[in-house]
């Protein structure tokens, strides 16, 4: 599936042009901290613009296929560059930041004007989930499964267990989930009703579709089937549960329990993938795995990000900013994101000695579980981060503006997209398919589960 437009939103921090009042030429103090409240405020929400000897320029738009995960462009950003200076500066809508904190969405019942109910809670009601609060509108907490520019069109009921793999082969008509409860579920996507279960011998750890083929991660072997064919092969060698799986370069990677990656070539002579090499370092599970810019990237919970050459398979760079485990890694644009149980999500550039740095670290009140981008109707890239308070944020990049969240019964372990629709699973083993919505300010409420 390829997702045209990818268009970077660098210059979407307010006006350029000249300012007579000599208060606009100052920067907000209160827009750098992230919490200007002031609309339309006197000060600019941007950084001035360097002296002309000093700026650099951005590079063309850029196209994408599966969200970002799969930047094949060898060039990378230098950190002092002009388009490093706008992560994390809000106003991409509205003119300020969205506050991560949620400290003021205080409300009392009756304590507000008018209809007597003030911001919501951020939290959907208990009673509204059973079916049964009798407060309707006037509930301080949210009736809702989500806020924002997207809406649920439905839920596909049938795991018992969490889901941890998703995938939508490119122009198949049937959505794969994979869950601890040992199952594969096959479910139409006209439908949306389930066409078929694949009894396991063990717990999916992960999925990934590539081509014809389907892979699914079980303890101590990766199963492949071709959705075409129908045939199924059994790819021997890890050791433990398969957390992760990517494919660069004409291989097959998996990051296994014991904390090595396992890679395989196919040979169509054959039909079978064979072998081909081990890598080793991390020491313990990899549970994260990327391809961008002829390397791989490869997430671990000893903490630590490994970087790799494609070519060759050298460990080029071990990276270890994070302090918990390293959950997801994904490549957007020239950057490499990655997630942490350690409440932050990390933006790496590559220094003029092509090591990767952190140039900007976006913080959460909560642990991040996994990250996955794609663009909206409006072909700009929105980042979803799956959080273990049972939510999942949508973030405009590089602002990180927060465009809504999704909320579930349980932890997101799972996100998937399609066209101009995703999918997520949770620890209850429901998955839900959103889509984008043409009305970016709409807030869409679903039926109670």
């Amino acid at each position: 599936m390829d997702y045209d437009g990818g268009k970077r939103v660098f210059n979407r921090l307010g006006p350029t042009q000249p300012q007579t009042d000599n208060r606009n030429q100052k920067v907000c103090y209160h827009w750098r901290a992230g919490n200007c409240s002031r609309f339309p405020c006197p000060f600019l929400h941007r950084e001035l613009s360097a002296p002309v000897n000093g700026t650099t320029s951005s590079s063309s738009s850029s196209k994408r296929s599966h969200g970002f995960d799969n930047d094949q462009r060898s060039t990378v950003a230098r950190r002092g560059g002009s388009n490093l200076n706008t992560w994390g500066r809000g106003g991409g809508r509205g003119g300020n930041v969205i506050n991560n904190n949620n400290n003021n969405n205080v409300n009392s019942r009756g304590g507000g004007t008018g209809t007597g109910v003030g911001v919501k809670k951020d939290k959907v009601c208990n009673f509204w989930i059973q079916g049964s609060c009798s407060f309707g509108e006037r509930c301080r907490y949210m009736h809702s499964w989500c806020t924002g520019g997207f809406g649920m069109l439905t839920q596909l009921e049938g795991h018992k267990k969490v889901v941890s793999g998703i995938a939508l082969p490119a122009g198949s008509d049937k959505l794969y989930t994979g869950s601890r409860d040992e199952t594969v579920r096959v479910w139409d996507c006209q439908s949306g009703q389930c066409a078929g279960v694949i009894n396991l011998s063990g717990e999916v750890g992960c999925m990934l579709s590539e081509g014809p083929w389907m892979f699914v991660g079980l303890p101590n072997l990766v199963k492949a089937w071709n959705v075409q064919t129908s045939a199924e092969l059994s790819l021997n060698g890890p050791v433990g549960q398969v957390y992760s799986m990517v494919v660069g370069n004409g291989l097959l990677f998996a990051g296994t329990q014991d904390g090595s990656i396992l890679a395989w070539k196919y040979n169509a002579a054959t039909n079978c993938f064979e072998p081909a090499a081990s890598l080793h370092g991390h020491t313990s599970a990899v549970v994260t795995l990327v391809v961008g810019a002829n390397r791989l990237y490869s997430g671990s919970m000893d903490k630590s990000i490994r970087v790799w050459n494609l070519e060759n398979l050298q460990c080029l760079q071990t990276l270890t900013d994070h302090n918990d485990v390293v959950m997801s890694v994904l490549c957007w644009d020239q950057f490499l994101l990655s997630c942490s149980l350690d409440k932050t999500i990390k933006v790496w550039a590559a220094t003029d000695s092509g090591n990767l740095e952190v140039t900007y670290t976006h913080s959460e009140e909560h642990g991040l579980l996994t990250l996955y981008g794609m663009h909206d109707l409006e072909s700009k890239p929105v980042l979803l981060c799956s959080c273990n308070d049972n939510t999942v944020r949508a973030y405009d990049l590089p602002s990180f503006s927060e465009r809504g969240k999704i909320y579930a019964k349980q932890e997101i372990r799972s996100i998937h997209g399609g066209p101009n629709i995703f999918f997520t699973g949770d620890g209850t083993g429901q998955v839900r398919v959103w889509q984008w919505l043409a009305d970016q300010s709409a807030t869409t409420t679903a039926a109670p589960a």
